[in-house]
């Protein structure tokens, strides 16, 4: 059997695992694992077989091809300096995984074209605007801000579990923009977290794909763009009210579909209360505990084109454990990377399937085709 031992350093930095951890695990010194990685020599298969089942990949994923990369400094991490290597790596594998399940996808079905202009010489608050009237969506709400991304050429996926510190990133790979999006965060976050993203994919298109440095400017004015794309300063204005309490605003988070605190950050920025009123409002919000949880919440947002291409998988007899067998891959690692969508909407294989919590779906122009 083929060894390919960029495979095994890939699925050992995947699970977050160190060379020491692993070599401990396997009863080896650090220098066997070394040993494997570097192509020096190959496990054999019974050791194989263990490594298997320690990291969670199938014995076969580890004779495939080399597979893509992300190199750390063209994705769009908030944060890098704090954000320690392991997890770093864990968040990049899961983007990595993703591109191996599209690819798969996209073998399979016709999916919207990248539709994302280069707004990097504008402002914020204009290329938000400026998307806004090329995407024809006037100063309304955005119902649902996943399926209009979908519509507009974005593969979006979920982060795996074990990269739940994350709060979101974004990369281009092969001409396609993709967002990863943490899922357990609240969906007013995850909203957020989307537009933000959003921001780098229109904004620092150059900076992603020549992999020049990170800064903290790009990330205030992703922010600032994001509130600009949820919240258009017309539509917000337009909701002026004399005095504004905390369970006013709590009324209005729910038009554009984002958090309280961002909501009152937004109508501080335009100027629609003072800022003594906007400081007693941040200190209620955070006495009350809505910076982490989010009071009158909105259903999560999932993704609608992965649900009819699992429909559509299904309906020709493809489970769940056939897709995972064909990617060599754990189900597991699908389910995490689909929002659970593998979970309710394929055959398990395993003797029927099993049911996730539904989410409400909004029309969108979304194109979905088999290819023949």
């Amino acid at each position: 059997m083929f060894f390919n031992p960029s495979r095994l350093e890939f699925a050992r930095t995947r699970r977050g695992w160190t060379k020491a951890r692993l070599a401990k695990e396997l009863g080896l010194q650090v220098r066997s694992i070394q040993g494997y990685e570097s192509g020096e020599y190959a496990p054999d298969l019974e050791r194989l077989a263990v490594i298997s089942s320690l990291l969670r990949f199938p014995v076969d994923f580890f004779s495939g091809d080399d597979l893509p990369s992300i190199a750390p400094d063209t994705a769009s991490f908030r944060s890098m300096s704090k954000m320690s290597a392991t997890l770093r790596y864990t968040a990049l594998g899961a983007g990595v995984t993703a591109f191996l399940l599209n690819d798969w996808i996209e073998e399979r079905f016709r999916l919207p074209e990248a539709d994302l202009p280069d707004l990097s010489d504008l402002s914020p608050e204009d290329a938000a605007a400026t998307l806004r009237r090329m995407w024809g969506l006037g100063e309304a709400p955005i119902g649902n801000l996943v399926h209009l991304l979908e519509s507009r050429g974005v593969r979006i996926y979920s982060l795996a579990i074990e990269a739940r510190e994350v709060d979101a990133f974004s990369v281009w790979h092969r001409g396609r923009p993709f967002v990863f999006l943490n899922t357990i965060k609240s969906a007013e976050h995850s909203r957020f977290d989307a537009a933000h993203e959003l921001g780098h994919l229109v904004r620092d298109r150059h900076s992603m794909l020549h992999g020049e440095a990170h800064s903290p400017d790009m990330e205030r004015e992703a922010n600032a763009f994001a509130s600009a794309f949820l919240m258009p300063r017309a539509s917000v204005i337009a909701r002026k009210v004399g005095l504004l309490t905390l369970d006013k605003l709590i009324e209005l988070k729910r038009i554009w579909g984002v958090s309280v605190a961002a909501l009152a950050f937004r109508m501080n920025q335009l100027g629609m209360f003072s800022e003594w009123t906007y400081r007693n409002l941040c200190i209620q919000i955070a006495k009350n505990g809505y910076r982490t949880s989010e009071p009158s919440p909105m259903r999560p947002e999932v993704s609608q084109l992965l649900r009819k291409v699992f429909d559509s998988l299904r309906s020709e007899g493809v489970t769940r454990g056939a897709m995972a067998n064909q990617l060599c891959l754990a189900q597991k690692d699908i389910d995490n990377l689909t929002f659970g969508l593998a979970l309710s909407s394929v055959a398990t294989g395993d003797g029927g399937d099993r049911t996730m919590a539904k989410a409400t779906h909004t029309p969108t122009t979304a194109r979905l085709r088999m290819v023949s």
